[in-house]
């Protein structure tokens, strides 16, 4: 098994439509399908993003860090939200997403994630980092 990282990028327009449907409708649609997925026993995470107005950006591509409020200057694709899900492969992870609901005018972005296991073990940091994800029930 695999992590997968499946990352909801929304329009501007979406994002439009999506603040004007029906709360308890969008709820009971991904309610379902996240239920598929914990029935399925491969969802690890999922979480959706705030209003993109309330975010701020750091800019890194000057000499020094510059915030500026959101959403962005030039907004082509929305980071929405995620989900996290433990697959035998890319495919399957494609395969739910093909499946998640109220994507109309949206993308998803897949990306693997990778584990711990596939750093150097004997890199202090790791070790570190693998000893905090043991303590916190991670591993």
């Amino acid at each position: 098994m695999a992590k997968y990282m499946l990352i909801m990028r929304a329009t501007d327009e979406s994002m439009e439509k999506l603040q004007t449907a029906d709360f308890n409708e969008m709820l009971e649609v991904m309610g379902k399908f996240n239920d598929e997925l914990i029935r399925a026993g491969v969802l690890l995470a999922a979480e959706g993003l705030d209003d993109p107005k309330e975010g701020v950006v750091v800019d890194f591509t000057g000499e020094t860090p510059v915030v500026t409020d959101g959403p962005y200057g030039e907004t082509k694709e929305l980071f929405a939200g995620y989900y996290i899900l433990d697959v035998a492969s890319k495919q399957e992870a494609v395969e739910w997403a093909k499946r998640a609901p109220m994507t109309a005018g949206t993308k998803t972005e897949i990306r693997r994630v990778p584990g711990i296991d596939e750093f150097p073990q004997d890199n202090e940091w790791i070790q570190k980092e693998r000893a905090w994800r043991e303590q916190t029930g991670q591993l």
